[in-house]
């Protein structure tokens, strides 16, 4: 019987926590819960007696899984969210713009299915391919693309009917660059 190799608890870590922490936060808003959440993706890895043969899908598979779990729990989740990750630059007029813009297009989000959700956030702010994202979805890939078509289509009409439609403006140049 063969055994997996001994699990690098510290390396998966190092690797991995960075990236999980922001699609948590970028999911939820709210810095102390990515934090907790990101802590339990390891304290679970930590229970494993297999390793995975893709780490990083498995580990956004149960950020992804915390995340639905941590928001059933709580619907209001999105009521209070913390904007303390936000660049300080810039004069206080274009920074309290931006909190408000970021606002705005957190909550559109929100309101997008929990399949759509994680779309967006693993394409629009991970930067990740549809083969990867397809990958932690455990999903082919057409099905990412209609899920993210039909984010964006929900967002394009929620951000747009909006008195000053700037924010669906950036939303979509960063994701015609993308």
């Amino acid at each position: 019987m063969a055994t997996s190799p001994p699990l690098d608890a510290a390396a998966l870590y190092d690797c991995y926590a960075p990236a999980l922490y922001r699609y948590i936060y970028y999911r939820l808003g709210a810095k102390t819960i990515a934090e907790d959440l990101t802590a339990e993706v390891f304290v679970r890895v930590l229970g494993m007696k297999h390793a995975p043969d893709d780490w990083r899908a498995y580990l956004y598979r149960i950020a992804h899984n915390l995340v639905v779990d941590y928001v059933r729990r709580n619907p209001a989740v999105f009521e209070g969210m913390d904007e303390s990750l936000l660049d300080e630059r810039g004069d206080p007029a274009t920074r309290a713009e931006l909190q408000d813009e970021r606002r705005r297009v957190r909550r559109a989000i929100a309101r997008l299915t929990p399949e759509q959700q994680q779309v967006v956030v693993l394409k629009f702010v991970e930067e990740m391919s549809n083969a990867q994202v397809a990958r932690i979805m455990n999903k082919p890939e057409g099905a990412i693309k209609a899920l993210q078509h039909r984010a964006l289509t929900n967002l394009r009409e929620w951000l747009s009917d909006a008195p000053d439609a700037r924010v669906w403006k950036r939303l979509n140049e960063s994701v015609s660059a993308a």
